[in-house]
């Protein structure tokens, strides 16, 4: 045990803190008694000797658990309950922090007792070089410019004519190591020097698009030698999860499908030498061996350790959500993201950003857990970390520095100090070592850490670096092993995993079933949506096509039974619809374990087919049990099953159609897109809305694949060659039925039933067929694209030098004034007034001016608040727990004052109402109630003025994401400076901030989508901060400015507001986890405990000292470590465990201490207006008129839809491609009057291309408005203007793109179709078609406006699309409805359209018809559809009014509903 305990004592300091007693006694403590319970128990023995008997495989099955109550059972390994697991992890690892390494020991010192050596990698690169290619300066903006002459460039290219323009980007220049077993390393690197790529090669997971050269090998062999993917785990920055299901069965998922590797041998073999060498092991420890070994179990004791020992095992059953889903916080699923691989049996471990959104103590325990994993069983992992704190950093072995490319450090952690002394450069006392690695290589930092004074500093590139360690010892050691080869013959057998699955296929099938049935479960609202929505349709076709209103006498009464029909087939397809977006949606987790070969992918495609069939056959039985009799099709029971059996081919078909088009489109609008262009395809030839004798010869092809004419003409046949329809009608020599069939060119043989059924079916197997070829071959098409900066690198140069020296966080000269003056502050504040001190300040202030010369002027402000108490409505759950009071109190009277200048940390463990505390102050809150007075510089505040000189930086940075840095700056400045300030000031002001936040290079830079593409976390949080400044507010608060960033970003985003403050403001930031260096940048602190109360508010000091006293002057605080960040100290010491422990309560202390009574004084003295001041007015709410904020609306909203091409362009396109399809299948049928069949083909085309074209529109619409109202929401909160200006921009905005849709369409079918060519007809087309699309598009906004997002609105809309359907008058025209459901006739949009279509082109026709018995055109239109050529105007005004009413809901819905909760 030596070893373990030096080992032990070793480990951080941080350990004994917890412990609080030296882990040594505990230890042997232990160890007694696990001793004395391990006496011969003879019971146990013989129970082992019967077991030892067993042949092997029974053998590895059995095991033997010690009860709590001492006796021993013998258990079945492989099927072990809920209960007997924890059981084992109970004694085994009772808490993760302690227990764990000794754990890890003993199954270490079982497997060494026989000599069994466990498998090692190393894994070698050498000379590395990765190259990408990027596009240059705004040519990588996406525009509908950029993107349709892109379409034509790269067929260009593709045929030789041109050249690319794209620039090679060189990720990785030429790089090469070792990583060693049973070592830690640490990679670190400022964002965007290739961390994450050198992963991936090491992973061998690079995306084959990379130019790649050199050599990856593991213990000698190359990448092709065995399966990288089950050998190495690359542990993804991205966390994609199934939001439906529990942390537990993501993580059990994923152990079952990578099975147990090499352990099941390992144990055979083990268990084999102990028989021989008669040892008994410790029973627990056996029997979790033997149990983790066990393949195929559905839940394995492996998921419950990793949970143990990441922290999950709180949240083991919670879901782990989505932005739908309440679920996890971002730190557990930022962990579940590491547990998924870890249960995994792979050896070498790749983990990119692990720590992202945890705290510093939970990073410190994961990463110690990994440590002595890798340690004791020789694991090889490679980790690299943002903001790893110095207990965290000391816990690695090695280290890998990049920058920009290249290796700058790589060998133990002791020598990278002295390696940079080397050069020329210290790491400061009082900073982490892995903060000062991150800046010295980077031309911003470099500066301060030079030390050799009697030489010039210049700056020291990357690549000096890279050269000079190649002839430091370290460089030199690791050159001369790289020089050797490894020898192939000592690698481990068991090392390299050659098989391609963990499991056999079967096992891999019925996890994945598994799996889909328990997501359906979860799922189970939308398939009970699906049914309800079913049955109501269902109600509505009943009443609406009720027996008696409905003839079998003539021909025209079997075409309205055809139209039941019809309709009833297109609810049954439509119903699938719902899958392309659930398909979707789980698609890129998918492709992650696709990749990580978790599953073959037809094991993923068949449980989704196959599951849902009992679906199909409830849905189907809802229809045609409720319609069949009430609307009086063919009474015989066998046709009733005979249609069932239809409909749920029909249904199979569908959805396995939408499956397959979201496995191809793999984004919601594409697939939509196609979605709806099959649809259409399908619709229009299935031989109902044309006729098969009017199908052009070159789209007949398209008739017979079409596997609606199938199912069609399979009801058609089913109903009409029934008994009812067998009468003969007078003067015709076939029964009605027939001449029903032939009326539309049906077939009119009975087998076609049977062809049908064929038919159908082999679509269902193509289809799903299809999806599963889809899955296997296509790839996710989410890429980022890279860009270039036009600018040249020797100017970035100069200007950035110039700037380094001067805004440091801590340059020197600034270090001793800044000491000096806080210092004299805390003192002068003591005994003066507040006006002489705000003179101290204004001093500072105008220092802090002359080193950045702001344009505009500002008046300072002071914020105080006294006794604050927030609550809400005790939540439901509570109450039902028991709790009586009606309200949760969340802050409980807090008091303290901001002053210019002064830069304030609110911070306090997680759930203390920082955030709350926050939110009352600037005004944000939405409910609840908030007691107590809150004044700016003396006057109660009004929150109309106080959000004109106040700004907001919220956590989740919310920008529009097609526009670019400069125009976001650029909108903000202008809604939100005054209007007394002209163009030019503005842009200068507006450059002003661009270089005080660093955004200069990053100006033509498109923002992107948050995770997807555009900006890093750390440039959206400095634009966050930029877009706030540019308002010019004298008041800033900042929610968590830091969190998600590395050590770097962070000082940068801090150095921002830094320099921010000294401008002369007031800054208040939350904060969570600051490292030494930007905790101290701080000159106040507000801290919180939990509860909302506050515990100490006051002076930080230099290097903390004024917070260490007060704190360690409590009786019983323990005393602050040298170099040890006082930020974590000061919450660890004033935790309520720590409360209890002592037993003080840490509020009264601070209301009974002198730094209380004084923070009162300066509230008394702050919350009366200084002499001579007024109180803030504006003459406006709104800081420019109404005309310019929706001039910036416009402007923004132009801007975001030209730079949007896979809404506008794809839109587009659909258009242009349905016009032509239109155009070539129904060529020259507008000029054809002579048959009733003619009118109705051409009726039909505008119902389809209305229909189609609109819902088209209507549902593409809602995401784009969805993701721009997230961030209205913010901007109206900003006071940047009223919903008014927004709603009409986004409705205005439309109009232009809405016309050349209409416009394009209209002018190619017109042109195609050959309706009569007069110019007053042409132009009512036109009309009808663009307004149509108007309200359409507006009605798709509109549903997204009065629902919480877009996916209730797809629902919501979706909903109301069918009806529309079958109201429109084509299916069922007017006069044949029943009275009862004629007035929604008149209130549905479509049938106006198609009134104002059909008439404005034949309502005056007055040319006889052929089989019409003598009635004209005119007549006809006016006796079967109730078409009147006179009403022609009022149909022309309901249409715009429509439009008017449905863009009016829209912009009342959005001014009235707040769908932001805070």
């Amino acid at each position: 045990m030596e070893g373990g305990d030096i080992y032990k004592a070793s480990n951080s300091l941080r350990g004994s803190l917890r412990a609080g007693s030296s882990s040594i006694w505990r230890n042997s403590g232990v160890d007694v008694f696990s001793r004395s319970s391990r006496d011969e128990d003879d019971e146990e023995a013989l129970k082992w000797a019967a077991i030892e008997k067993l042949p092997t495989v029974a053998r590895l099955r059995k095991g033997i658990l010690t009860g709590s109550q001492g006796g021993a059972d013998e258990i079945d390994v492989s099927n072990l309950g809920l209960q007997e697991r924890r059981t084992i992890l109970e004694r085994l690892v009772r808490v993760a922090e302690e227990d764990n390494e000794r754990f890890l020991l003993k199954l270490k010192n079982r497997i060494n007792r026989v000599g069994i050596d466990l498998p090692t990698i190393e894994v070698r690169f050498e000379n590395l070089k990765i190259e990408a290619e990027a596009f240059v300066g705004t040519n990588a903006l996406p525009s509908v410019l950029n993107f349709t002459t892109g379409v034509f460039e790269n067929f260009l290219i593709d045929m030789g004519i041109l050249s690319s323009k794209k620039k090679k980007l060189t990720i990785l220049k030429d790089v090469s190591g070792i990583i060693k077993s049973g070592r830690m390393t640490l990679l670190l690197g400022p964002p965007s020097s290739g961390k994450t790529t050198l992963l991936l090669a090491l992973a061998g997971k690079l995306d084959p698009a990379l130019k790649f050269s050199g050599a990856v090998t593991y213990n000698g062999h190359s990448m092709n030698e065995f399966v990288p993917q089950r050998t190495a785990a690359y542990i993804s920055q991205h966390d994609l999860h199934l939001g439906e299901m529990t942390v537990r069965e993501t993580l059990a998922f994923s152990a079952r499908c990578q099975g147990v590797g090499t352990r099941y041998d390992m144990l055979a073999e083990l268990s084999r030498r102990e028989k021989e060498a008669n040892i008994k092991p410790d029973p627990d420890v056996d029997v979790f061996m033997k149990a983790v070994a066990t393949e195929g179990q559905e839940a394995n004791v492996i998921t419950d350790y990793i949970l143990k020992i990441l922290g999950l095992d709180v949240c083991a059953d919670t879901m782990v959500g989505n932005e739908m889903l309440r679920g996890i916080s971002g730190g557990q699923r930022k962990r579940v993201t590491t547990g998924e691989m870890l249960v995994g049996p792979a050896r070498a471990l790749f983990m990119d950003e692990i720590s992202t959104g945890l705290d510093s103590s939970t990073t410190f325990q994961i990463v110690n857990s990994l440590k002595q994993t890798v340690h004791i069983l020789n694991g090889t992992a490679v980790i690299s970390l943002l903001q790893p704190a110095p207990e965290t950093y000391d816990l690695f072995d090695d280290i890998i520095l990049l920058s920009d490319g290249v290796i700058v450090y790589q060998g133990p952690r002791e020598h990278v100090v002295s390696f940079f002394e080397s050069m020329g450069f210290r790491c400061p006392e009082r900073k982490g070592v892995a903060d000062f690695l991150q800046e010295v290589t980077s031309r911003k930092d470099q500066m301060q850490y030079w030390v050799r004074k009697d030489q010039p500093y210049r700056f020291i590139t990357a690549n000096e670096f890279a050269e000079a360690f190649q002839s430091f010892h370290v460089g030199m050691k690791i050159g001369d092993e790289l020089g050797t080869p490894f020898e192939k013959a000592k690698s481990h057998p068991a090392a390299l995993t050659t098989r391609k699955y963990g499991v056999g296929k079967w096992e891999l099938l019925k996890a994945c079933i598994a799996r889909e049935f328990l997501l359906m479960k979860r799922n189970s609202f939308v398939y009970i949506f699906k049914c309800m929505q079913l049955t109501i349709m269902a109600i509505i076709t009943m009443t609406l096509f009720l027996r008696t209103e409905m003839h079998k006498d003539s021909v025209r009464g079997g075409g309205i039974y055809m139209g039941a029909l019809f309709f009833g087939m297109t609810m049954i397809m439509f119903n699938g619809m719902s899958e392309l977006s659930m398909t979707i949606s789980k698609l890129p987790v998918f492709y992650k374990q696709r990749d990580l070969l978790f599953f073959p992918p037809w094991t993923y495609a068949l449980p989704s087919w196959i599951l849902k069939i009992p679906i199909t056959f409830l849905e189907v039985s809802i229809w045609v049990f409720l319609t069949y009799y009430v609307i009086g099709f063919d009474p015989n029971v066998e046709r009733l099953f005979r249609q069932y059996l239809i409909l749920v081919l029909i249904n199979q078909m569908a959805s396995g159609l939408f499956r397959s088009i979201a496995a191809l489109g793999r984004n919601m609008i594409v697939a939509n897109t196609f979605g709806s262009f099959a649809l259409l395809v399908l619709f229009a030839m299935g031989g109902f809305v044309l006729s098969r004798e009017d199908i052009k010869g070159w789209w007949i092809w398209g008739y017979w694949i079409s596997p609606m004419m199938y199912g069609q003409n399979a009801l058609m046949a089913n109903e009409f060659l029934g008994n009812q329809w067998r009468r003969v009608l007078p003067g015709s020599n076939e029964s009605l039925g027939i001449e029903v069939l032939k009326s539309r060119s049906f077939f009119t043989e009975a087998y076609w039933y049977w062809i049908g059924v064929g038919g159908l079916v082999g679509f269902v197997l193509l289809f799903n067929f299809g999806y599963t070829l889809a899955l296997t071959f296509l790839n996710p098409l989410e890429k980022n694209r890279a860009v270039i900066s036009d600018e040249s690198e020797s100017n970035d140069l100069v200007n950035e030098v110039g700037v380094g020296g001067g805004i440091q966080l801590t340059s020197q000269e600034n270090n001793s004034s800044h000491v000096n003056r806080s210092e004299i502050q805390d003192d002068i504040q003591k005994s003066t007034s507040p006006k002489s001190f705000s003179l101290s300040d204004a001093t500072v202030g105008a220092t802090g001016k002359r080193k950045k010369g702001m344009v505009l002027p500002f008046e300072q402000h002071s914020l105080t608040f006294d006794d604050i108490v927030y609550s809400v409505d005790m939540p439901q759950e509570m109450k039902e727990q028991g709790v009586t009071e009606d309200r949760l109190v969340l802050l409980k009277g807090v008091s303290g004052a901001f002053r210019p200048g002064v830069l304030t940390a609110l911070m306090g463990v997680s759930g203390a109402g920082k955030t709350t505390l926050m939110d009352v102050l600037a005004g944000r809150k939405t409910g609840g109630y908030i007691e107590g007075n809150i004044t700016v510089s003396g006057f109660p505040k009004k929150q109309e003025t106080f959000a004109r000189v106040s700004g907001y930086c919220e956590q989740n940075d919310i920008h529009s994401p097609h526009v670019t840095v400069y125009e976001s700056l650029l909108y903000s400045a202008w809604l939100r400076l005054s209007n007394e300030v002209d163009t030019e000031t503005r842009k200068m002001f507006i450059e002003e901030v661009m270089e005080l936040v660093e955004l200069k290079p990053l100006r033509h830079a498109l923002v992107g989508i948050p995770g997807v593409n555009g900006l890093s976390t750390e440039q959206r949080k400095r634009l966050t901060i930029a877009v706030e400044l540019v308002a010019n507010p004298s008041i800033i608060f900042m929610d968590e400015p830091t969190s998600g960033l590395d050590a770097r970003a962070a000082a940068i985003v801090m150095r921002t507001v830094r320099n921010t403050v000294d401008t002369g403001r007031t800054v208040v930031c939350t904060i969570h986890q600051p490292s030494i260096d930007i905790f101290e940048a701080f000159d106040e602190l507000f801290l919180m405990k939990r509860g909302g109360q506050e515990i100490y508010v006051g002076p930080l000091g230099h290097h903390s000292k004024h917070l260490i006293k007060y704190f360690e002057g409590i009786q019983g605080v323990s005393k602050i470590k040298d170099g040890y960040n006082p930020a974590t100290w000061m919450l660890e010491v004033t935790t309520s465990a720590q409360e209890l422990s002592l037993g003080v309560d840490f509020t009264d202390i601070y209301r009974n201490s002198d730094l209380y009574r004084r923070n009162k004084a300066l509230i008394e003295d702050l919350s009366k207006p200084a002499p001579g001041t007024k109180e803030l007015y504006f003459p406006t709410q709104y800081s420019q008129s109404f005309l310019t904020q929706c001039t910036a609306c416009l402007w923004k909203q132009y801007w975001s839809y030209w730079r949007n091409p896979p809404y506008t362009a794809v839109r587009f396109l659909f258009t242009t491609v349905i016009a032509l399809m239109f155009g070539t299948v129904f060529w020259d049928l507008g000029s054809k009057t002579k048959k009733m069949q003619d009118l109705l083909n051409a009726m039909g085309s505008m119902y389809a291309a209305v229909l189609f074209i609109g819902i088209q529109n209507s549902a593409s619409v809602q995401p784009v408005v969805a993701v721009e109202r997230t961030v209205f929401y913010r901007e109206r909160a900003a006071g940047m203007y009223s919903a008014m200006p927004y709603a009409i921009a986004q409705v205005l905005i439309e109009i232009p793109y809405i016309f050349v849709q209409a416009s394009v369409y209209g002018i190619i079918v017109y042109a195609m179709i050959g309706f009569e060519w007069t110019i007053a007809k042409f132009f009512w087309y036109l009309f009808f078609m663009f307004f149509t699309l108007l309200y359409f598009t507006f009605y798709g906004m509109m549903a997204v406006a009065v629902t919480p997002n877009h996916y209730i609105a797809a629902i919501v809309s979706s909903a109301f699309y069918g009806i529309w359907n079958v109201f429109s008058g084509f299916i069922i025209p007017r006069p044949s409805m029943p009275v009862w459901w004629r007035w929604y006739y008149w209130i549905c949009p479509v049938s106006w359209t198609l009134y104002g279509l059909v008439v404005s082109q034949f309502g005056d026709i007055s040319q006889v018809l052929e089989d019409g018995n003598g009635q004209t055109v005119k007549e006809y239109i006016r006796s079967y559809f109730g078409f009147r050529h006179d009403f022609l105007g009022v149909v022309a005004a309901v249409i715009l009014g429509f439009d008017v009413l449905f863009g009016a809901i829209f912009t009342m819905a959005i001014k009235m509903f707040n769908f932001q909760r805070r």
